[in-house]
């Protein structure tokens, strides 16, 4: 078996599963009672300014005004020269020209200072980078950026690049030369993204005019609406998913809507092409289409506190407001190697789960890994190879520690909104959340 994507429509929710071999990969939840906000674009207004912290509230229309860094109210332009109508023209548009003095001293060429100074009651254009969490607004950013199949459009930013996962150099000089054909432009700049690897100027060149045709759109309702507006939404989940992963080594998209999939084929013919659009297949059962799939109890891993692996070796995974915690346990693993070799086959078997994991279960923040005891540096030095090579499949950002003298494994993967747990969960009014049967 191959790769499919698996898309279950609910009354109110919408599950999609992204299959490899027969196994859940990764895991999409979207309820109709949780919308995220991650990557809508709002007029928003300035509520207050906290140089303390370097940050600005703003009032983008939700329950929680939005936290902005000052850092990322700022003229990002990278070049030393500037076009009439480019993005310096453009942003001063948006935000007012600074009442700043600009340095007369030399520049270095690549940075510029050009700091623009917000005041409560402004009216600025944002983004949401992460969702409001907790007693937390969103976090917002004046860095828009509109992400098609190819590339990603940056209004407001003069930069080009090609994803770093691109590494063959021919590959990003072709790249680099397909991107200085995007006249069409008239500010702004492109990245490339991984999914260009081998992508005709053609097609390239079709994903940026729509991207940017879009921002057009946007640019003009910021002008027409008064704050706090919704200027852009960014798509649904079952749009999002076709259009980041749906390539040449899908094998088939499957929805059990037919009026989900008549709207995905639409959208596939016109932004991917019309070679795509035979993978797009209705399902026609009568069971739940996870059920038919025989993927429903992979996905029941996903809220259980033990994942076990094949050999009896499990995990335990304990997610608390600031950390998480996951215990690697040897069980019922059983071998004649001796207790260091073990051990190290052990931390080698689970590590593909402890990255799956992550991701099916979308935990972000800080993460913390006690792997068994290795004595053995070189083993040491494998199991965190082994999870960072693992971790590549992740499209959040991660970083990963060298295992301390006590056997932990400290990282960070980027959290941006809420987990699949507290999406599908709310705290046990009788026990608080605590999970725990008193025993008279």
């Amino acid at each position: 078996m191959g790769r499919e994507i698996l898309i279950q429509t609910q009354k109110n929710e919408r599950l999609v599963a992204i299959v490899e071999n027969g196994r859940v990969d990764d895991f999409y939840i979207e309820l109709d009672r949780y919308q995220s906000l991650i990557g809508n674009i709002y007029k928003g207004k300035v509520e207050s300014i906290l140089p303390s912290i370097n940050a600005a509230f703003v009032n983008i229309g939700q329950e929680r005004n939005g936290f902005l860094y000052l850092t990322d109210a700022v003229n990002p332009l990278i070049e030393e020269e500037e076009t009439e109508g480019g993005p310096r023209k453009l942003l001063e548009k948006i935000f007012g020209k600074s009442k700043e003095k600009e340095s007369r001293r030399p520049r270095r060429r690549g940075r510029r200072s050009n700091g623009i100074a917000l005041k409560v009651g402004q009216e600025i254009l944002v983004q949401v980078v992460k969702d409001p969490f907790r007693e937390k607004g969103a976090r917002l950013t004046t860095h828009i950026s509109l992400p098609g199949r190819f590339v990603v459009y940056m209004p407001c930013d003069k930069q080009t690049g090609v994803s770093r996962k691109i590494e063959n150099a021919e590959e990003r000089q072709r790249l680099r030369e397909v991107i200085k054909g995007f006249s069409f432009a008239k500010s702004g700049g492109f990245i490339i993204r991984t999914a260009s690897r081998k992508q005709g100027k053609r097609e390239l060149t079709r994903d940026a005019r729509f991207l940017y045709d879009m921002w057009v759109k946007i640019y003009k309702k910021s002008e027409q609406e008064k704050a706090p507006a919704l200027i852009y939404e960014e798509g649904e989940l079952t749009w999002r998913i076709v259009r980041d992963y749906l390539n040449e080594k899908v094998e088939k998209v499957i929805i059990d809507s037919r009026a989900e999939c008549e709207k995905i084929k639409k959208f596939v013919q016109t932004l991917i092409g019309p070679d795509m659009v035979g993978k797009i297949h209705y399902y026609r059962g009568h069971d739940p289409l996870f059920e038919h799939k025989r993927i429903a109890r992979d996905l029941y891993t996903i809220y259980d506190r033990n994942v076990y692996c094949k050999s009896g070796a499990y995990i335990v995974i304990e997610v608390t407001e600031g950390v998480t915690v996951i215990d690697v346990n040897s069980g019922k693993f059983k071998t004649k190697a001796s207790p260091g070799e073990a051990a190290f086959m052990v931390n080698m078997e689970v590590v593909p789960e402890i990255a799956r994991q992550l991701r099916l279960r979308d935990l972000g923040g800080i993460i913390v890994i006690d792997f068994i005891d290795m004595e053995r540096e070189e083993h040491k030095r494998r199991v965190v190879d082994a999870l960072r090579k693992a971790l590549t499949k992740d499209t959040a950002k991660t970083e990963v520690n060298k295992i301390s003298p006590l056997g932990l494994v400290e990282m960070t993967r980027a959290r941006t909104g809420k987990t699949v747990e507290s999406i599908s969960f709310g705290k046990c009014p009788f026990c608080d959340g605590r999970g725990r049967v008193r025993i008279a």
